[in-house]
């Protein structure tokens, strides 16, 4: 009798790729067989001729532990009696032509630090959660397009570090992050790929351990103890998952038992030459076993809550960073992978049924249609896509100096011609403040008055603009210099007036937009939106309102992309009454030089913008405001400032060189 955990129903479910707990069979699971405990193994090697077990429980002898096939379905395992938790093992594979290697397990829950690349034979789920009501109510929570989404996006080993420039484990940022992504006011933090990885230098792109948390930061278990602190703190925590391509290190899954197995045998199809690194096989059922269940396995064993898959265009395009000549075409002569769209609607049907609740987020940088639309409409079924044209035009335009804004008006106004063809992320991400693209702070041009007001009417706009908001660390206190992934942010700089008063914004932003359902609720529907004015491009000012499901709820933004303060600027409104500034960017607690409105304006019976009531406002120089309608207080006398309301009566700037 065979001493395996798998039975001929989960062969039959692997071999189909539908096993979405494969993770529970194959890799290393503790097991007793006729009285004695040890380790049961099981791998997926086809086309080997021998694969045993080797570790130092047997001096690395590949002929002492060998697996037994099971049956047809290309799955080897064997039982090794005595072992336990924490011991390293790989396995040896011989291949038909009598070449030998070793090989780290696909499905090890654990891996040694690198360089070292041992899998470790591990089991958390001895771990007790304490995050049973966040589960709960993320479930239940409902339509998530209707609910505020602030992502603050996390590369772990260079978030903060020590005083030795050594990385803080799990349990450190457990300590530190989570209170600080708390009271900066995000609802979620997304952290760049966690699983094992050889090189720090891929920032956790090119995996070699889909299944394992990296070692670099401690063991599995303190890795779920920063998710549950997430969770018992209110903040969702989403990962960056990998599924496009892996890396070709010789005791990963390359030619993994000999052959082309998870990858294509031709390399037209296998490798991305740019990057280095080959491409799943997703016309096989058992890769995409594979995939699928190590979506799953995320969710279900680590409670994440939500995918941000990386790089799909490069999974959809059979053509994707390819010359001619240099891909095959589909069978119908096309350039579209049909397996990888397979493949994606798949997992967005089950991760959406088995976990509801979750998000799942495309970086997808193509016009590919309906990526976030359901799969029974004919979508690819993401919750969200990442919107790269909206950051690549604001970036532009941001770029340019205020005198010449005008003449790129459309870069500020072009997205919202395409704003609800699909459920929009708004991105600045890492890869914005890499490889000489520079710091958010110094994209901006001018003075360095200029560059933080800038920035500052920047994120105004991102958290009027329709669409769900990331921001990567640093953004929002001004880092200065490009992300390096080996160092820490530069928290001294938080210190200063002007990085303390973005960092202050950004935490107002994301209050403010939690708290105002018409600033989230109907992020994806177009009565949400409306222009009042996105003409006037001579003075490159752009204003419009953001709703609610409430028809009577609203704010009004209107955002000055020039330095020249405009007097007596005259606004369509709604309604009449009186209008509170919510945000003013160039407030002085922001850094800003204190022009506004002294807390309130009252609106006049003056049709303007086709409504029939109309403010008469000071608009600040390189800023957003941000206004909703006074109604409680129509009849009372101004009231006392708020935070990010200037006190003083409007007039010119004290600080910063002016155009006009």
């Amino acid at each position: 009798m065979r001493k395996t955990i798998l039975s001929d129903l989960d062969l039959h479910l692997f071999n189909e790729g539908n096993h979405y707990r494969a993770y529970e069979k194959l890799g290393s699971h503790a097991a007793t067989f006729d009285g004695e405990s040890g380790l049961h193994f099981a791998v997926w090697a086809p086309n080997a001729d021998r694969v045993s077990v080797v570790g130092d429980f047997n001096r690395w002898d590949g002929r002492v532990n060998v697996c037994e096939p099971l049956h047809s379905s290309g799955i080897w395992t064997t039982f090794v009696p005595g072992l336990g938790w924490g011991e390293k093992y790989k396995y040896e594979v011989r291949a038909k032509n009598g070449a030998l290697v070793l090989k780290a397990d696909p499905y090890a829950r654990r891996f040694e630090v690198p360089p070292r690349s041992a899998t470790i034979a591990w089991d958390a789920s001895g771990y007790q959660w304490n995050d049973q009501a966040w589960i709960a109510a993320r479930a239940a929570s409902g339509n998530q397009l209707e609910r505020p989404v602030s992502i603050y996006e996390v590369h772990l080993g260079s978030w903060r570090r020590g005083l030795a420039n050594e990385a803080l484990s799990y349990r450190d940022l457990a300590d530190q992050l989570v209170p600080y992504v708390t009271e900066m006011g995000y609802t979620h933090v997304e952290l760049l790929p966690v699983m094992e990885h050889p090189f720090t230098g891929s920032w956790g792109y090119q995996v070699t351990g889909f299944f394992a948390p990296t070692s670099r930061f401690g063991p599995p278990e303190d890795f779920k103890r920063f998710i549950d602190a997430c969770h018992q703190a209110g903040i969702g925590v989403i990962l960056d998952w990998v599924p496009g391509h892996f890396p070709k290190d010789g005791y990963g899954l390359i030619r993994f038992d000999g052959t082309a197995l998870y990858e294509h045998e031709d390399t037209r199809l296998g490798e991305h030459k740019e990057w280095g690194t080959l491409v799943f096989n997703y016309g096989r059922h058992e890769v995409r076993n594979f995939l699928l269940s190590n979506a799953l396995f995320w969710l279900d064993e680590y409670h994440a809550d939500g995918l941000r898959v990386d790089a799909v265009a490069s999974m959809l395009y059979l053509d994707y960073s390819r010359k001619d000549g240099q891909w095959l075409p589909n069978r119908f002569g096309g350039r579209e992978n049909l397996d990888a769209i397979d493949f994606l609607r798949q997992l967005n049907i089950v991760v959406h049924e088995q976990f509801p609740g979750a998000l799942m987020i495309a970086e997808e940088s193509t016009a590919w249609p309906a990526v976030s639309r359901p799969v029974y409409t004919g979508g690819l079924g993401f919750t969200f896509k990442w919107n790269m044209g909206w950051m690549h035009d604001m970036l532009r335009y941001m770029s340019k100096d205020p005198v010449h804004r005008k003449w790129q008006h459309n870069d500020i106004t072009f997205s919202m011609l395409y704003a609800y063809t699909e459920n929009f992320v708004l991105p600045f991400s890492h890869d914005e403040v890499v490889h000489g693209k520079r710091a958010m702070v110094s994209k901006m041009p001018g003075d360095t008055w200029q560059r933080f007001a800038n920035l500052r009417a920047l994120y105004g706009y991102m958290f009027g603009h329709p669409g769900k908001k990331l921001n990567f660390m640093g953004g929002e206190f001004g880092q200065t210099r490009e992300w390096d992934h080996d160092h820490s942010l530069d928290w001294h700089l938080a210190v200063y007036p002007e990085h303390k008063g973005l960092q202050q914004l950004v935490r107002d932003l994301n209050r403010v937009y939690r708290e105002e359902p018409s600033l989230h609720e109907l992020d994806v529907r177009p009565e949400g939106f409306s222009w009042i004015d996105c003409n006037d491009h001579e003075s490159s000012i752009v204003s419009f309102v953001r709703r609610s499901k409430d028809p009577a709820d609203f704010t009004l933004f209107i955002l000055n992309f020039t330095p020249v303060v405009r007097h007596g600027y005259r606004l369509g409104v709604p309604e009449a009454g009186w209008y509170r500034e919510v945000i003013n960017t160039d407030a002085a607690a922001y850094g800003g030089s204190n022009v506004g409105n002294q807390g309130r304006v009252p609106a006049d019976a003056i049709p303007t913008h086709g409504y029939e009531h109309s403010v008469s406002l000071t608009v600040p120089p390189l800023a957003c405001l941000m206004l909703k309608p006074d109604r409680d207080r129509a009849a009372r006398a101004p009231a006392e400032p708020q935070a990010g309301v200037p006190a003083g009566a409007p007039g010119e700037p004290p600080a910063g060189p002016r155009e006009g």
